[in-house]
């Protein structure tokens, strides 16, 4: 079937934005489409200044016989910073207070255009990077996890705080707290990573690092890398915390209970390593 080149500009979008950072060659366009490799380039370039110009994000050219075209999942800066200007806003909200200083987070991770957003967010900031695998601990972690991988077209794990006979044999170890200093366990199915995976480890909340240290330490025992890590909010926390390289969009700075007051600003996304369109 012959294609016109409105209907192949559709038909390479939808196939692109489904596909993120993944390797497709001109040659599969071109039989696809039935069209010379010279109009599907054409094509290709029409839709990167699209995605470039509407923050979308953008296609990398891979030169050579086994090249091709990689659709980047990116963020226009003024995207970002309205977005994380409004999270800040939704999370200040003194109806979130719980009993012991916590934050009602449930509605924020159950609403799909929020995590959807959050995950376009976090999935770009990584986005130039070898990530094999993404992994967080259940359970809120496990939605935005979701997220971010389906932006970067990787699998995730869920490391679980006890065993399931459902995965198999398992590696656990012992962990302390950061903010509590007690000592937790975490177990991670064998199956769930290869030898020398790079792994991207996201949470939801983050204080002293506990956690994400014990994964970090987890990791380990699989002989795999972290490849970043990344958090929808970080506590102000004013002992010495346990992990520094990370990337956090929220900052929660203070909880007053008596006056009900949350106070937050934004996390150091635009302080890291961040390409913006």
């Amino acid at each position: 079937m012959k294609f016109r080149r409105s209907e192949r500009l559709v038909d390479m979008t939808h196939y692109l934005l489904n596909h993120p950072r993944e390797l497709v060659s001109l040659t599969y366009f071109s039989q696809t489409y039935q069209s010379a490799k010279s109009s599907i380039s054409e094509d290709l370039v029409i839709i990167k200044e699209t995605f470039e110009s509407q923050g979308i994000g953008t296609l990398q050219t891979v030169p050579g016989a086994a090249g091709g075209v990689k659709y980047i999942p990116k963020i226009k800066l003024e995207e970002a910073q309205e977005f994380i200007n409004h999270l800040c806003k939704l999370i200040a909200v003194p109806e979130r207070l719980l009993p012991g200083g916590y934050l009602y987070m449930t509605d924020l991770l159950g609403d799909s255009q929020i995590l959807n957003q959050v995950g376009k967010l976090l999935a770009s900031a990584v986005s130039e990077r070898e990530i094999d695998v993404i992994m967080t601990v259940a359970t809120k972690g496990i939605p935005i996890a979701q997220t971010i991988a389906h932006h970067l077209n990787i699998p995730f794990v869920i490391v679980r705080r006890d065993n399931k006979v459902t995965e198999g044999s398992t590696v656990s170890i012992n962990y302390v707290s950061g903010s509590s200093k007690r000592i937790q366990m975490m177990s991670l199915s064998k199956r769930s990573l290869t030898e020398g995976a790079k792994v991207l480890i996201v949470d939801d909340f983050m204080r002293a690092g506990g956690t994400i240290n014990g994964m970090v330490d987890l990791l380990a025992e699989f002989n795999a890398t972290v490849a970043g890590i990344a958090v929808l909010v970080e506590s102000e926390f004013q002992e010495e915390r346990l992990i520094d390289d990370y990337i956090s969009l929220v900052k929660l700075t203070n909880v007053d209970m008596r006056e009900k007051n949350i106070s937050v600003s934004e996390g150091n996304y635009f302080s890291s390593q961040v390409d913006f369109l």
